[in-house]
């Protein structure tokens, strides 16, 4: 691997080596750094002609500090690190013995008597878990992206869709015959990128692949916050996964997580013996659900280390965005606790004030460096404005997950269709809502996990209920108001419930049922990027309107999207009961000629083929408070789109003499 050199001036002594201003010294105390990882950390240098590692970490209650490795048998009486004079709490010193590739870890004699050994919080690479060293590493990549990246500049700001696949690296897909094994990234980049390409999907979002200890935490329990997991391979490698998908024209979100990290032994808790990443106080910094630390939004070299770190993926990996995991758990200081258990805010509310001016800090430093990025929220309570401009009083973030309209969906999918008409608002509620953030809808991980089972293993029925209810599920979503992102191995009904140590059931692709729910999720793919109507106004009341969300007897609803140009209108028609049902009246916009473009029961999908063939006319009998409607075949358990083909005028009847 060839390393990346900086050329530094011969300036100092060895010992006394140092890659700081006293300009980033002042940022770094008022917490306004945020390329931290210019600095902190471990890198390989030039100093006075001379190729050598220079090391840099932030422990201010450190007695003393040396770096130690295979280069000096883990001995800590040498490579010694020098405390700044400028009482910033950093400790530094460059090594012209310590190259690229070597492990490290600081070795640190705290105040308070404490021996630790530690791995760098800024290590930009670690060895493969379960062993917890720190690499010097100097990533070395020449992207390919520019294309992409030009693109992605060129449509800031403008709607798009966005259809997200979730994926967790490690169970996607296993390679059974050599031990059980995951994929690489090189491999990722042969496979993956080609699948996400094919189904049509435009991002992929990967659960954290920061490095983390605990392969069961999925990633959500931090200690390398720099550094994508040695599981499957180097940052070079993960860099060209990255640019594989870019050069397919796929964008790339990370999920991030600066609302806790565990206590591991090596990681950031009591990194010098103290409190010096979380709150002191267990009612502020401990975090009861995941038995993990708080950060110290307070504390301003803290939130610099976040949004560094925020800024060091768009950066220097070139990904589009970033999911904040567990905002409400930031948000609250009550989250999860019973009274007693945490500490009122100095107006003896709940909420979380350095929190939330971190959180809109973050967005704030991010779509001012990156405005062609996005960052989503994961936010499970009513907590107004979190997709909305700071300047506004909101959050900042650019999406929200909605969490409310997945809850409910999913409740009404597990419904018996003939009990569905007393259910009738668990599907029209999220209307109510929908425009007062932007929102993604998820059927993401959470759902599929801890007992819950399956999308399909949730739907009733027989066999071919459950997939025509599945097929159902996804149109539904596909054409309700919002963004989409869905999970590994929904896409073609995965039976089993996700289990992290199992790759999906390739294999059920050999069936028709399965293989016709991931045809359908590449044609509802295709349909949405082509259709304007179902991104242009994605977050916006204009886009959508009812045409009749009041047939609880037939349990049907029908709704219109729409975009700038009129001719841009879809009427969507969703039967929630295995009923045909024939003849049914729905009213339309406009006079003329409509088509349907798109049938959840087409039998290339596994359905019955209950069709509407050829144009439908409109009549003018008037309905659902419109002028004009169309009589149609409503299919069972599906969704049928008509699409206006041709707008017939008064001036067209008059021309035809009619």
């Amino acid at each position: 691997m060839e390393s990346t050199t900086l050329e530094m001036e011969p300036t100092t002594t060895f010992q006394h080596f140092t890659l700081f201003t006293d300009y980033d010294i002042h940022l770094f105390r008022a917490g306004k750094h945020f390329k931290l990882y210019e600095k902190l950390g471990s890198h390989v240098v030039k100093h006075g002609g001379t190729e050598g590692t220079y090391f840099a970490v932030w422990a201010p209650n450190a007695k003393s500090i040396s770096v130690i490795g295979n280069f000096n048998n883990w001995n800590n009486s040498s490579h010694h690190l020098h405390a700044r004079w400028d009482e910033s709490g950093i400790w530094e010193g460059f090594f012209p013995d310590i190259k690229h590739g070597e492990i490290y870890k600081y070795a640190i004699q705290s105040t308070t008597g404490d021996y630790l050994e530690k791995a760098d919080p800024f290590a930009r690479y670690y060895e493969m878990p379960p062993q917890t060293a720190s690499v010097v590493w100097e990533p070395h990549y020449e992207w390919k992206d520019q294309k992409w990246l030009e693109r992605r500049k060129s449509l800031a700001g403008k709607p798009q869709p966005y259809s997200v696949y979730e994926v967790h690296l490690g169970s996607w897909k296993k390679k059974y015959e050599d031990n059980n094994r995951s994929l690489n990234y090189p491999e990722f980049a042969q496979e993956l990128v080609q699948y996400v390409k094919d189904l049509g999907f435009t991002h992929v979002e990967f659960l954290p692949v920061m490095e983390h200890p605990f392969y069961g935490s999925w990633g959500y329990q931090l200690t390398g916050y720099f550094a994508p997991t040695s599981r499957y391979g180097s940052p070079s490698d993960f860099m060209y996964l990255v640019d594989c998908f870019h050069q397919a024209g796929i964008g790339v979100i990370l999920d991030w997580v600066p609302s806790h990290f565990p206590g591991d032994a090596h990681g950031l808790y009591k990194f010098d013996g103290t409190h010096l990443f979380e709150h002191a106080d267990p009612r502020l910094g401990f975090h009861p659900d995941w038995s993990s630390y708080i950060f110290n939004y307070g504390r301003n070299e803290v939130r610099a280390f976040l949004i560094s770190n925020a800024l060091f993926w768009l950066e220097q990996y070139h990904i589009d965005g970033l999911r904040v995991d567990a905002v409400a758990s930031m948000l609250y200081l009550d989250y999860s606790r019973k009274a007693g258990e945490w500490i009122p805010n100095k107006y003896g509310g709940n909420e979380n004030l350095e929190a939330i001016a971190f959180l809109k800090e973050f967005n704030e430093v991010v779509y001012a460096n990156y405005p062609d990025t996005i960052t989503v929220a994961e936010e499970s309570t009513s907590w107004s404005g979190v997709s909305r401009p700071t300047f506004l009083g909101g959050l900042g973030f650019g999406q929200k997950w909605m969490m409310g309209w997945m809850h409910d969906t999913l409740s009404y999918f597990k419904t018996d269709p003939i009990h569905r008409k007393y259910h009738q608002n668990d599907i029209t509620f999220s209307v109510m809502y929908a425009f007062t953030e932007n929102f993604m809808l998820p059927l993401s991980h959470d759902e599929v996990v801890h007992g819950k089972g399956s999308l399909l293993g949730r739907m009733p029925g027989d066999d071919w209920r459950r997939f025509a209810n599945l097929r159902l599920l996804f149109s539904y979503m596909f054409t309700h108001p919002g963004t989409k992102l869905l999970f590994m191995g929904g896409e073609f009904g995965q039976a089993m419930e996700w289990s992290h140590d199992r790759g999906l059931d390739w294999n059920l692709l050999q069936h028709p049922l399965h293989a016709g729910v991931q045809t359908l999720i590449k044609d509802l793919n295709t349909f949405y990027k082509a259709e304007k109507a179902l991104y242009q106004y994605a977050f916006e009341a204009k886009g959508f309107q009812w045409i009749d969300y009041s047939d609880r007897e037939n349990s049907v609803i029908a709704y219109q999207r729409m975009a700038d140009d009129k001719e841009d209108v879809l009427v969507i028609v969703c039967n929630f009961t295995p009923e045909v049902r024939y003849h049914y009246r729905v009213g339309v916009p406009y006079r003329g000629m409509w088509k349907e473009a798109f049938n959840s029961d087409n039998s290339r999908y596994g359905g019955s083929d209950v069709l509407n063939a050829g144009l439908l006319s409109t009549s003018p009998v008037k309905y659902h408070g419109g002028d004009y409607s169309i009589s149609l075949t409503l299919p069972p358990l599906a969704v049928s789109v008509l699409k206006l083909e041709k707008e017939i005028t008064e001036f067209d009847l008059q021309e035809k003499g009619t």
